[in-house]
């Protein structure tokens, strides 16, 4: 079970966006990196396609980051929380937050 997930809320813990708070948009590279909205862009030059009746120009575009670079956020205690895994009664898996220990995710 992989600790952070598409549709999480995270903080971003280094770099140039530390201190930020984005919603997960996709894992990539195998669970390795992330994109965040809003944090990491990057300026793309982009060549107009006149046959998809693209236009040209200079464009924004989230760049993947780290997973060690991100914290989930936890609404609780208003700050970055590390994820652990828990084993409930019934065998089913549970992602919490360690630091207000709340279950985040319940997985059969």
């Amino acid at each position: 079970m992989k600790k952070i997930k598409k549709g999480d809320e995270v903080v971003i813990i280094a770099g140039k966006d530390k201190g930020k708070r984005g919603t997960v948009l996709s894992v990539v590279d195998g669970g390795e990196k992330l994109l965040v909205e809003g944090i990491n862009t990057a300026k793309k030059h982009v060549k107009a396609n006149p046959n998809a009746g693209e236009r040209g120009g200079i464009v924004d575009k989230n760049m993947p980051i780290h997973r060690s670079n991100v914290m989930i956020y936890d609404h609780t205690a208003k700050k970055g929380s590390r994820v652990g895994i828990r084993i409930l009664k019934d065998g089913q898996r549970a992602r919490f937050l360690k630091a207000s220990d709340q279950l985040v995710e319940v997985k059969g």
